[in-house]
């Protein structure tokens, strides 16, 4: 636990405050204004994809360059003159936004609630390899130099990590308490019909989770391995802000906490990958905390 304390004082020591201090308040505008005006709730409920794919990239892109700009605007960052950063730069959202807006449904049921459930089990781990494989493109093209984006266990010392985890659950078990927590988790009872004919089985609940857990291997290659560590080749530390800003507008449709504790989080994992080149700790934590958020939801309820 020392190790990761360190990298984080590390980070704020180098750190240029002044972009963090004005980044901040700002996320906290775009934050008000998709609480206030329902933005991410429009865009979720509009199926359509171009629609759905423009407002997300829009979104996506805003958040992401309000560092950049920053950076930009202090005059001293020569990584602006470097084409694939640019490139790259306008890309980065694109590929996450083409994730979020894509929908392939199969009738895989006659019932309406379990071709809905079934379709989410297919969805996530297609929308993994969709991820990879463009993630996969652009580290041919720019980055095969390092390992694939974080995708490395040599020399991981895992305690910290369950430290971390230890920590997260009795905030857990607290929010297993409140309304606004348990309307949202078990993320299974979010699918209107699934529970009409009685509890779903075990063997279903399960295989919705592990599906449901492959999604956040796409959010840490993606957030951590590419938005760090291909971007921070040219910008260094610079690169961990501007991810934690980007990851926190993913989390506009969760409750307001979660959302907001997106952009803490966002920034501690981004720089314990920044200093140990791995995705698989925070892959760790990030996981464990949903499967724990999961256990909360369906203990919470129950006991409701």
């Amino acid at each position: 636990m020392r190790t990761i304390i360190s990298y984080i004082r590390s980070y704020y020591q180098q750190m240029d405050a002044g972009v963090l201090f004005i980044t901040t308040p700002l996320m906290a505008m775009l934050i008000f204004l998709n609480y206030h005006f329902g933005i991410d709730n429009d865009i979720t409920h509009h199926y359509d994809f171009l629609y759905s794919f423009t407002g997300r990239y829009l979104i996506y892109l805003t958040a992401f360059c309000i560092p950049w700009i920053l950076y930009y605007l202090k005059g001293d960052r020569t990584y602006f003159r470097q084409q694939r950063f640019l490139l790259l730069l306008f890309f980065a959202p694109a590929i996450f936004a083409l994730k979020t807006a894509l929908n392939l449904p199969l009738p895989f049921s006659d019932d309406p609630g379990w071709n809905v459930y079934w379709n989410r089990v297919f969805h996530w781990p297609v929308l993994l390899l969709i991820t990879l494989f463009l993630l996969y493109l652009t580290w041919k093209w720019n980055d095969k130099d390092q390992p694939f984006y974080g995708w490395k266990t040599k020399a991981m010392d895992w305690r910290p990590y369950w430290m971390m985890l230890l920590i997260m659950l009795p905030l857990i078990a607290a929010a297993s308490t409140q309304k606004d927590f348990l309307s949202h988790y078990p993320k299974l009872q979010l699918i209107s019909g699934v529970y009409a004919s009685g509890e779903p089985a075990v063997w279903q609940k399960a295989l919705f989770e592990l599906s449901y857990g492959s999604d956040f291997i796409t959010i840490e290659t993606f957030f951590r391995g590419f938005l760090v560590l291909a971007f921070a080749k040219w910008a260094g530390k610079d690169a961990i802000l501007p991810m934690a800003c980007f990851y926190c507008t993913i989390h506009f449709g969760k409750p307001l906490g979660e959302c907001i504790s997106s952009y803490f989080g966002g920034l501690l994992l981004g720089i314990v990958v920044f200093n140990t080149r791995s995705i698989f700790g925070g892959l760790m934590v990030h996981l464990g905390i949903a499967w724990l958020m999961e256990i909360g939801g369906y203990i919470g309820n129950a006991w409701k």
